[in-house]
């Protein structure tokens, strides 16, 4: 290919001239073709694999000079002799003559560069080259990269690093790429060439560690290695690159959530080095952007743009504070360098005016952000100024637009709402982004008119104070609030307040009851969305209400276990908010819907905040506090559980041993976790835990958890078994209270179910906390994320193990495999799905993968993948004349034509070929020629589901938008899985006939199946003579069955079977239906037959043995199909496996649509127009080539080839699969380069 002109200093060095000009020089790379060219051959190319030159991917090269320069230029390279031959070629004719002229050396040089480049951008704009932001260098390692491991295009490289790879005791140096999915590994040394593929999602555990012999190691292990990598030259950077790819891969397993759905990332404005990919930076953009939102609560949509040092004016403390300014499309954001003095968070949405003030030596280029709430901020030293101020300006813009819009769309709610939100005594600045007050007392009516409806929160109806006029405690709480007055009259009130260890200090002591809810919504950032989404909650309960599906099932079922003992939730009131906050938050989430224990802590958010506050909460808490906690898995809290037993090894060392020998800790972290202790402290004091929690997020919850354990330290230690400790640990929650509250004391359920021991002395709340954060606050949150991530490695593929385990266990019983040997098959199924997700399919992987359903169906298949595994494991398939075998069998085992495939059904079929006896093998082929053709016309459904869903049309009430919850729709989906499940009783007399055309397609799959084997020509032959011998049955028995006809059409004409016909006239009917049956089929050869055999009324005949051919369709009901849906009943007409004996023609009367009194005549264009599904263009008809009368039944096929010993040996050859496992594992890793796991492979040079 040509290249953009670069200069090369030494031409002669490792390179053999093998043409030259006076103006042009091609060469070849010492050591590459023939030969290798010995010890220097040898030698180059180690240099080349460990220099990353580009000779190794182009050994040739065309050098550009002029006769009195000792400069060259590459002007092309070429990895064949072929390809730079006709590059050489085109010098010759088009430049050499052009050069000639030239006087000046220089323009020469010039006009040569200009021409190479003219060819490239002119290659580029034909082949629709798109540009990108990669450099050529990089572009280079991608093209190595692909051609190294066999990726395909779409595999795209992130980066590459220099490194040695430990393989056994020798170091291997050499280039470790990262793709989006893989971790490849290349070395050539001296002649010895090493590979390793490893897939991300195959990683259980990836370390960073270091050890004398080797000071910075990165170590990778799978299921079945481990591998070790060292001499990185940044290993820190390629650890986190590492580590984010990983933990894609862990979040695609997960929630099949694939990495395409945000790369529209902000571009580096700086230039970037030279090496790094353009997916590289967006990468590091999405990892900035991560840390930036989760340090400062911000919508999990925002994106950072970019951060600069500079320092702000604290007019509190009259200081300039030094820091970072983090700037992004809504937000504003400034941390001070010392964590604990300073952060602060200005949403753009509150900013009037952003001014440059005059520049001093004191104040050098200061920037003033003025509010709606009338507070400054002054940043000063700041670097790009007048950059920063234009990039500020452009997103308050933005934002502008966006509040005008959403001010139009609301109509005029905004000004009524500030004044009911001020007569609340709202905390928050009065801006008009608060339009809530009124909008959440209409959501509150839309459910009942009957129930009483709240629009406050609950604990302000419900407080019931004592009856004396002074009390200690109200005292003590009235000096709280005074305490938080005069905080926001110091540092600001609202969103943009200024927050210090001063606001710390005052949350450690307790938030007054009635700012709860204000400063919860603060500190956790619920305030943002809500700000941003003005009626979001309320169009969320209008659509979610009245629906009916899993979710809402197990919300209404825990409805009144939520907080029963507080009177808030003992009335209809209570229990109507929580009802719809939980069903609007299952609706706008799907993906998690509603998990137990959510319910806990939404019924005490709604004490102390309004309904769509509490809505609001719960989504900060789901999605961004706690993530993946209330899953279908509570992955988040198992992760946890792994953090909190590795924090419990460091800080409480003689306790950890003790608490695994009674597998104490997983029990108890997940209650405390999942309700952030709610559940078993006393309401007043767990309230106290959750101010904390709002402030300072997930380490607070461990903090407290270690602190407890530490408290109880030698009762733990003497404690016999689990019971044992969990009474320890569950008196000394119960004794936690809370002197400071005001409210009466509500029993707590937890203490009401403990035993009648001595009661444990109380425990001060104020004081444990305070004693968590001296003991334990060193706990940091970035140390927290990186012990998430490897804790989330091990939970995920635990979680994937126990899925295999489950699937491997359901189906053991029914099939011959071993259990080893379905593990390694399911591995290989597995990986083919991982394969489509990453490198597209003909199906949508989401569809295919659904980690909600049954195990079984949690990974699927479709036919191009099937086709894939078919040539690897299935011992019929036979290199080219495999895939319309594949094809066939695929849809024989689609049982219900949802074009997709479970594990079971894979089993199903590979285990009769494997383990079946002769006759099974045979009934199979047989079966495989007998079902319908799909045409291309037709219509497939979606997914199995979509498919369940049209055959139970008539029972399935349309009642949920959220598909994968409706719970009618779940039973029947089990249902009609358990029906698959029950072993199927077939008698061969039921199969049906096989017509001429379907029987011309047998053969032609009877010859193909031999091509490769070693008996070919006794097969051939052996074939022959079966073929030749039902040919002759067929003429025999077409003889018997016009007789018959003859006979049935005098004797009873006018019985009224749906399949009889008025055969006056045979000829005329049977040209109608073969012209519409025929007419688009270019070849007699083709299996026309095959497409329209769901209707025998086509082929013409209407006698018995003719209609004996179709299986009866009991389950399937397709009266009230509409006509869209015809392509997909017809691929159901036909139920191979369910045929039963059945003498009656009733089951063809689901082929009328909905006629249900029978004419004496059956029209035969009527039943062309329901059920032909070949498409009618012009064309001649073939109907001549094709006998109608003509078919075979199984048992005279199975009785021909009993006769020919060849075929017999053939069909009962044993299969030795764990051979066929075995080749496929490393066909996948040398041909495709996918690792069932992790693989190498080493090559003797």
């Amino acid at each position: 290919m040509w290249v953009s002109p670069e200069d090369v200093l030494l031409a002669g060095a490792l390179w053999i001239t093998e043409r030259a000009n006076p103006y042009f020089i091609l060469q070849k790379r010492k050591g590459h073709g023939d030969g290798g060219g010995g010890l220097a051959g040898l030698l180059v190319g180690t240099l080349d694999v460990v220099l990353d030159s580009s000779a190794r991917m182009a050994p040739y090269r065309i050098l550009y000079q002029t006769p009195d320069s000792l400069v060259y230029w590459t002007i092309a390279h070429g990895t064949s002799r072929k390809e730079i031959t006709e590059h050489w070629e085109w010098l010759e004719h088009n430049l050499l003559q052009t050069l000639s002229i030239f006087e000046n050396e220089n323009d020469i040089t010039t006009f040569v560069k200009g021409k190479v480049q003219g060819i490239i951008a002119e290659y580029n704009k034909n082949h629709d080259v798109k540009e990108d932001d990669d450099t050529d260098k990089f572009k280079e390692a991608s093209a190595k990269f692909r051609k190294l491991f066999g990726m395909p295009e779409e595999e795209k490289l992130v980066n590459y690093y220099s490194c040695s790879y430990w393989k056994g005791k020798v170091p291997r140096q050499g280039w470790l790429y990262l793709s989006i999915n893989h971790l490849c590994f290349y070395s050539y040394l001296l002649g010895k060439e090493a590979k390793l593929v490893v897939r991300w999602a195959d990683i259980t555990q990836l370390e960073k560690s270091a050890t004398l012999l080797l000071p910075d190691v990165i170590k990778v292990s799978t299921r079945i290695n481990e591998h070790v990598f060292s001499v990185f030259l940044n290993i820190n950077e390629t650890f986190k690159l590492a580590e984010q790819l990983a933990n894609i891969a862990m979040r695609q397993l997960l929630d099949n959530k694939g990495f395409e759905q945000d790369r529209s990332l902000p571009k580096l404005k700086k230039k970037s080095p030279k090496k790094v990919s353009a997916l590289k930076r967006d990468l590091d953009a999405r990892a900035k952007s991560e840390r930036y939102r989760a340090l400062f609560r911000l919508p999990k949509d925002e994106k950072l743009d970019g951060h600069t040092d500079c320092t702000l004016w604290t007019p509190f403390n009259k200081m300039h504070i030094l820091g970072q300014m983090f700037v992004s499309t809504n937000y504003i954001c400034f941390t001070s360098k010392e964590e604990t003095l300073c952060s602060l968070i200005i949403p753009l949405r509150e900013v009037t005016i952003v001014e440059k003030a005059d520049s001093s030596n004191v104040l050098p280029s200061p920037v003033s952000i003025s509010t709606k709430n009338r507070m400054t901020f002054l940043f000063a030293n700041l670097k790009d100024r007048d950059f920063l101020v234009q990039r500020i300006s452009d997103f308050l813009q933005q934002t502008t637009s966006k509040i005008h819009l959403e001010r139009e769309l609301t109509g005029s709610l905004n000004s009524s709402d500030d004044e009911v939100y001020s007569q609340h005594g709202s905390l928050l600045s009065s801006s008009p982004q608060h339009s809530l007050g009124s909008e959440s007392e209409r959501t509150f009516n839309l459910n009942d008119s009957s129930v009483p409806t709240a629009t406050q929160a609950l604990m302000t109806m419900y407080r019931r104070r004592s009856p004396e006029e002074f009390n200690p405690k109200l005292a003590k709480e009235f000096l709280k609030e005074q305490a938080w007055k005069n905080h926001f009259t110091e540092f600001g009130q609202g969103v943009c307040m200024y927050r210090t260890e001063k606001t710390k200090e005052l949350v450690l002591k307790g938030i007054p009851e009635n700012m709860r809810g204000e400063l919860w919504l603060l500190f956790s950032g619920a305030i943002n969305e809500m700000a941003t989404h003005p009626g979001y909650y309320e169009d969320l309960v209008e659509k979610s209400m009245g629906k009916y599906n899993l979710a809402t099932e197990e919300i209404e079922r825990d409805l009144h276990r939520s907080l029963p003992e507080h009177p808030a939730f003992q009335n209809e009131m209570g229990i109507a908010a929580l009802r719809r906050v939980l069903t609007a938050y299952a609706f706008r989430n799907p993906n998690i819907g509603y998990c137990q224990a959510m319910n806990i802590v939404t019924s005490v958010l709604l004490l102390y905040a309004k309904e769509e506050e509490a809505f609001w909460l719960l989504v900060a808490l789901c999605e961004r506090m706690l993530p993946d906690y209330y899953n279908t898995r509570v992955v988040g809290a198992l992760v946890d559980q792994g953090v909190f037993e590795e924090l419990a090894r460091e800080y409480v060392p003689q306790l950890y041993d003790c608490m695994q020998d009674l597998g104490v800790i997983s029990t108890i972290s997940l209650s405390w976790f999942l309700t952030l202790f709610l559940s078993v402290m006393p309401f007043e004091s767990a309230v106290v835990v959750v101010d904390c929690f709002f402030y300072d997020g997930i380490k607070v919850i461990f903090q407290l958890a270690l602190s407890v354990l530490h408290a109880n330290i030698h009762q733990l230690l003497g404690c016999k078994d689990d019971g044992e400790a969990m009474t320890v640990l569950g008196r000394y929650l119960d004794s936690v209270t809370n002197k400071d509250s005001t409210l009466p004391p509500i029993p707590h359920l937890h203490s009401l179910l403990t035993d009648n021991g001595e009661p444990h002395p109380e425990v001060d709340i104020f004081k444990l906390v305070r004693s968590s954060y001296e003991k334990f606050g060193s706990i940091r949150a970035d140390v927290i994320e990186q012990m998430r991530f490897k804790q989330r490695l091990r939970v995920i593929q635990t979680i994937e193990d126990t899925t295999k385990r489950n699937v491997v266990r359901t189906i053991v019983t029914e099939t011959a495999f071993s259990i080893d040997e379905l593990e390694e098959l399911y591995v290989l199924f597995k990986a083919e799905h991982l394969t489509s997700c990453y490198w597209g399919g003909s199906s949508n992987p989401t569809e295919r993968h659904d980690p909600s359903l049954p195990y079984l169906e949690q990974y699927r298949i479709d036919v191009e993948q099937f086709k894939g595994l078919f040539n690897l494991l299935f011992p019929w398939a036979n290199g080219a004349h495999s895939d319309p075998l594949a094809v066939r069998f695929f849809r024989l085992l689609d049982h219900n034509g949802d074009t997709l495939i479970n594990f079971r059904e894979f089993i199903n079929g590979l285990g009769v070929l494997c383990h079946g006896d002769l006759t099974e093998k045979l009934k199979l082929l047989y079966k495989m020629h007998v079902i319908p053709e799909i045409t291309h016309e037709q219509e497939e459904p979606d997914s199995a589901f979509e498919a369940t869903q049209y055959f139970f049309e008539d029972i399935t009430p349309e009642t949920s938008i959220v598909k994968k919850l409706n719970t009618p729709e779940y039973r029947h989906y089990l249902k009609l899985w358990n029906q698959e499940t029950k072993p199927k009783r077939e008698n061969t007399k039921d199969l049906p006939k096989l017509n001429q055309s379907q029987f011309i397609e047998f053969c032609k799959t009877l010859y193909s199946m031999f091509s490769e084997d070693v008996a070919e020509q006794e097969l051939y032959h052996a074939t022959a003579t079966v073929t030749s011998l039902l040919l002759e049955m067929g003429e025999v028995g077409k003889l018997f069955s016009s007789s018959g006809r003859r006979d049935h059409n005098m004797e009873d004409k006018p019985e009224s079977s749906m399949c009889r016909r008025d055969v006056a006239d045979p000829k005329t009917t049977q040209e109608a239906v073969s012209d519409s049956v025929f007419q688009d089929q270019s070849d007699a050869f083709v299996p026309a037959g095959l497409e329209n055999k769901p209707n025998p009324c086509e082929e013409g005949k209407g006698d018995d043995e003719r209609s004996e051919q179709l299986p009866p369709m009991q389950d399937i009901k397709l009266e009230d199909s509409s006509p869209k849906d015809t392509g997909t009943s017809s691929a159901m007409l036909i139920s191979d496996d369910e045929t039963k004996d059945d003498t009656s023609m009733s089951s063809y009367s689901v082929l009328s649509a909905g006629s249900h009194e029978l004419d004496e005549k059956l029209q035969c264009e009527d039943i062309a127009d329901d059920t032909v599904l070949v498409r009618s263009d012009s064309g001649l008809p073939h109907s001549t080539s094709i006998d109608k009368d003509w078919a075979i039944t199984f048992e005279q096929f199975l009785a021909s080839v009993l006769t020919e010993q060849a075929l017999v040996h053939y069909f009962e050859k044993p299969v030795d699969v764990a051979a066929r496992i075995t080749n496929a594992k490393n066909v996948r890793k040398v041909g495709r380069s996918l690792s069932t796991s992790d693989y190498e492979i080493s090559l003797s040079g």
